[in-house]
């Protein structure tokens, strides 16, 4: 109890001779710092907000307007066009023609600007609107393009900060429902035979001419309200209201750099890591973060950025719920079983990574026991959500639970720290698997599945992180990950001997947090664990490191590395399969404000071909090359669509939704939304800071993440295109179903990438 104790800022005693007040001189401070700490934070917070509010102007230029209208008035010269002299004569108080006329030039001046502001914001709005830039092939330029690059530049504004563009950027438009149904029948023609077709087809047709007007009626409504038509009720109907666990199922994870191990001191490179997030939390808060800028020219939606940090998924009977808080000043830790609130505060200061280092080692070093049923209560954030929720409300709702579970839910992100070594060894295949489940799934009781973020550290000082996906899409954790691998080696460092740099002074210690769990917690807790456990023994994962040939060779064929990999994905399924099944890619929407995610849809009729050809020793080589270029650029044309609003899937998810709210049964999207993506696909992100400079370092680079099987019976697939040497794929599948392995998949993989490019390079 030392630290409740510590925690009193005063007291005091009565007595016959008085009252007696003791004071807490550090408690006081603390306090004071502590506000001191808020209002900074707020008052930089209500900064930023103008700084936005103003872009691509600024608030200093409020003055530069004010003094070249008080100047032309005072020369006798009117630029108002009588509307000076208006407020002069209309406003009470500014009839004299000294005090008065400055008042009024400065209203004047204040409308002028906030005119000049908002023509300035949808100008650049209207622009950013204009999509032709990404259709643009090889070769020169359009003129409508370098039009509108150079205007762009125009009004793109300088130096933006992370949230400049927000009100800038275009809504998601509603696509017309005869494009998305066309597009729609256009995508499955290659997987479903004539029969089913014709099916489809006339199920389409009616919808079109029928409920379909009626639904996209709604939508319209919603997206002239609404920010976005689209991603709330993503949030909440694909990810918040699923009952099943999401541990396999929604988290996804990420792994180490592949080539570097700094360091395998485990509390050191938590420190160092740990330190380096609070960091980026910190530039996040500030929007101090560059925006992500296309081309160094268009950017993308900043939105999914709010939550990263101080945020839990809540578990309810029927839905979830995120929690996100403004600030958090500890980290929850968890080791053998035991779990810790750790200070990253400290008289006003962030801690400094070798003072974290020694927090850390005194959790390592402790060598208390956890209470009976401690060690497996994150089981309860992996298994089903209904009795997790029901348990949290009957057994964690006051005393000694509620405050320890707080720690955990209003912690900045949760840190744990393994009992068994990871590594990657070249030509050992079983560690780069092994080290991939363990970020996917742990020991299903090692990780706090409901936290935005886990931060993984293994014995030897190699990390990884799972995520929770409810609160934004992977991009946006690869960007932290990015920021914080590299700051990690190239700007902290270590020691010769493993440590972080500099002098530990005084530090707060870690705090262990207390339970009393009663046997019918105990109970549920067991089952939530068994729970996990069917999950992880059904999980079949491959991490795969191709090193034959990267992007490099992929820009020889002239041919986008995406589209090059996508071909050999369907390749490697139709040789694995001896079919073709519906695909999923994911791309990102963030060309719009608060765009999330769009399907694209690689199983294509030119793709399908392709492999046809491949297939077919009697096909010329030549016109297998046509077939393949057709195929990617097909590919690419989808890409570009999903990107720019014009995807299939978003448009007919919300239609759904919407027939269901107002309890209409429709037998085409009753189809079309049950149907099973056997291959599901995701290219992971790099290069989305400055500090990652691969053609110099390409040893830096990590080896990317991964998510579970979405199908029981296909194929879960996440890529990253290390570089121009090296790719990592994460393949996943279920051990139950008999039809699928990930190993055999992954050499199907390697074989499909050599044969596409013998085809292309082969002279």
């Amino acid at each position: 109890m030392a630290e409740a104790h510590s925690a009193v800022a005063f007291s005091f005693t009565v007595t016959h001779e008085g009252v007696d007040v003791n004071v807490n001189h550090d408690a006081i401070w603390a306090v004071w710092n502590s506000g001191v700490h808020s209002w900074k934070k707020r008052l930089g917070k209500a900064k930023n907000k103008v700084k936005a509010g103003t872009y691509p102007g600024s608030p200093s230029s409020w003055l530069f307007v004010a003094v070249i209208i008080l100047a032309i008035r005072l020369a006798d010269h009117d630029p108002s066009f009588g509307i000076i002299g208006f407020l002069q004569k209309y406003i009470p108080g500014l009839g004299s023609e000294g005090v008065g006329l400055y008042i009024s030039c400065l209203l004047f001046s204040t409308l002028l600007w906030l005119a000049i502001i908002l023509s300035l914001k949808y100008t650049l709005k209207v622009l950013l609107m204009y999509h032709g830039w990404m259709y643009e092939g090889r070769g020169p330029v359009s003129f409508p393009t370098r039009a509108w690059g150079l205007l762009i530049r125009m009004f793109g504004g300088r130096k933006p900060m992370l949230n400049s563009y927000q009100a800038s950027l275009p809504k998601l438009f509603v696509p017309a429902v005869s494009d998305t149904i066309s597009r729609y029948l256009l995508s499955v023609r290659p997987i479903y035979d004539d029969e089913k077709i014709a099916r489809l087809t006339k199920l389409a047709h009616e919808f079109q001419s029928g409920l379909g007007k009626k639904l996209q009626r709604y939508l319209i409504l919603k997206s002239w309200w609404a920010t976005n038509y689209v991603s709330d009720w993503w949030e909440e109907y694909v990810y918040l209201r699923g009952r099943s666990p999401i541990m396999v199922n929604s988290n996804y994870y990420g792994v180490d750099a592949v080539l570097m191990h700094p360091t395998t001191n485990a509390a050191a490179r938590a420190a160092n890591v740990t330190y380096a997030m609070l960091q980026y939390r910190r530039e996040l808060d500030r929007e101090e973060l560059n925006p992500i800028l296309l081309n160094k020219t268009v950017p993308l939606c900043s939105a999914q950025y709010e939550r990263q940090f101080n945020t839990t998924r809540i578990p309810g009977i029927e839905t979830d719920r995120l929690v996100h808080l403004p600030d958090s000043k500890h980290v929850a830790v968890y080791h053998k079983g035991r779990f810790f609130k750790v200070y990253i505060h400290f008289k006003g200061q962030h801690l400094k990574p070798c003072e974290l280092e020694k927090s850390f080692q005194k959790i390592l070093d402790d060598t208390n026991p956890p209470v009976d049923g401690e060690e497996l209560i994150p089981a309860l954030t992996g298994g089903d959500r209904v009795p997790w929720a029901q348990a949290r409300m009957e057994y964690f709702s006051k005393g000694k639970n509620k405050a320890s579970l707080d720690a955990i839910e209003k912690a900045a992100f949760f840190v744990t720290f393994d009992d068994k070594e990871q590594n990657f060894v070249k030509g050992d295949q079983n560690t780069f698997d092994t080290y991939a489940q363990t970020m996917l799934h742990g020991n299903g009781s090692n990780r706090w599945f409901d936290k935005s973020f886990n931060l993984v550290v293994c014995p030897n000082g190699r990390i990884g992180f799972n995520a929770e996906h409810s609160w934004a899409d992977a991009p946006i954790m690869a960007h932290l990950w990015e920021f914080a691998v590299t700051d990690d080696h190239n700007l902290f460092g270590y020691t010769e001997d493993g440590h972080t740099k500099g002098e530990a002074v005084n530090t707060p210690n870690p705090v262990r947090l207390e339970w009393d769990l009663a046997p019918e917690c105990k109970k549920v807790i067991a089952s939530s664990y068994q729970t996990c456990l069917r999950l992880i023994s059904d999980v079949d994962l491959h991490f795969l490191m191709h090193d034959a040939f990267g992007k490099g060779l992929m820009k020889e064929c002239k041919t986008s590395p995406d589209a090059f990999i996508q071909m050999a994905l369907q390749l490697a399924y139709y040789r694995t399969s001896n079919k073709f099944s519906l695909t999923y890619e994911s791309s990102m929407t963030r060309l719009f404000r608060e765009g999330r995610t769009e399907t694209v849809r690689p199983c294509t009729i030119e793709s399908c071909a392709f492999v046809r050809a491949m297939e077919d020793p009697s096909v010329p080589r030549a016109e297998v090359l046509k077939h393949f270029k057709a195929a990617t650029e097909r590919h690419q044309q989808g890409y570009r669509d999903a990107m720019t609003g014009n995807g299939i899937d978003r448009h007919l998810f919300c239609l759904y939704v919407v027939s269901k709210y107002l309890e209409i049964e429709d037998p085409f999207l009753s189809e079309v939304l049950s149907e099973p993506w056997r291959l599901s696909t995701s290219q992971t992100p790099h290069s989305q800071t400055d500090k990652l400079e691969l053609t110099k370092y390409p040893n830096r680079i990590s080896g990317g993440g991964g998510f579970g099987p979405v199908a029981d019976d296909g194929y879960g697939v996440s890529y990253i295109i290390a570089g121009e040497d090296v790719l990592f794929f994460h393949i996943s599948c279920k051990k139950s179903c008999p039809t699928t392995s990930s190993e055999k998949f992954a050499n199907a993989i390697c074989k499909a990438l050599a044969d596409i490019k013998d085809l292309c390079l082969k002279k």
